[in-house]
């Protein structure tokens, strides 16, 4: 079958609403995956009696379950309790809660790094311990983990991909469909390879320049 590239415009406009979810969807799936691993790592970090414990489970849970049966229960086994979310917020649930447990380790990892005598110094200024976390410890906790987070965010992105089982019409979904409908399997699935690597490209670049800000002060 001879490559069309006449076919890939016209499926454009549909293929641009579906780069458009699958930003929205992981946009916000990052943001409050990040409040999660904040939340979290410093929980663990500070060894908060019980919480520390259900974090540990919660982080567990999470990275030994495959993400599409998370997806699934979310979308089809809540509503059994009572709670039924939409399309576009179970993908967004989903989504934050499997990267959620990631950025718990990354930011646990980056407190870990904290160097004692920086806690020694903010004890000597009367600092309490929410003050010394906050203005001390997660910025440099986060400075340092960085890259791991921008790994999972990249992760996150992708997999935004598994969204299309419980039918959100995000990037993979629309090309899946016009396969389903037109047979143009090479064109689409080549079409998506392209808009998803550049997206990765975009998110590594804003956050590489991200990177570049806050090491500035550090250089010299």
């Amino acid at each position: 079958m001879d490559f069309d590239f006449n076919y890939l415009l016209a499926q454009w406009p549909a293929l641009l609403d579906g780069v458009l979810m699958t930003l929205r969807v992981s946009l916000l799936a990052i943001a409050f995956s990040l409040i999660i691993g904040i939340l979290g790592g410093a929980a663990r970090a500070m060894r908060i009696p019980v919480l520390a414990q259900i974090v540990a489970l919660y982080v567990e849970l999470i990275r030994n379950t495959p993400i599409l049966v998370q997806l699934f229960f979310i979308f089809y086994g809540l509503p059994a309790v009572g709670l039924e979310l939409s399309l576009f917020w179970s993908g967004v649930f989903c989504l934050s809660l499997w990267a959620g447990a990631y950025q718990v380790e990354n930011m646990r990892g980056g407190l870990a790094t904290v160097e004692h005598k920086m806690r020694e110094a903010s004890l000597a200024l009367s600092l309490k311990p929410h003050q010394y976390l906050c203005l001390v410890a997660l910025p440099i906790a986060f400075r340092t983990s960085l890259p791991s987070v921008l790994n999972t965010a990249i992760s996150l992105l992708k997999n935004s991909s598994y969204l299309q089982a419980i039918g959100l019409a995000e990037l993979t979904f629309v090309a899946v469909d016009r396969i389903a409908t037109d047979f143009r399997a090479i064109e689409m699935f080549s079409a998506i390879c392209v808009m998803y690597l550049a997206l990765v490209a975009m998110l590594a670049l804003l956050t590489g320049r991200l990177s570049a800000h806050l090491q500035r002060p550090f250089r010299h």
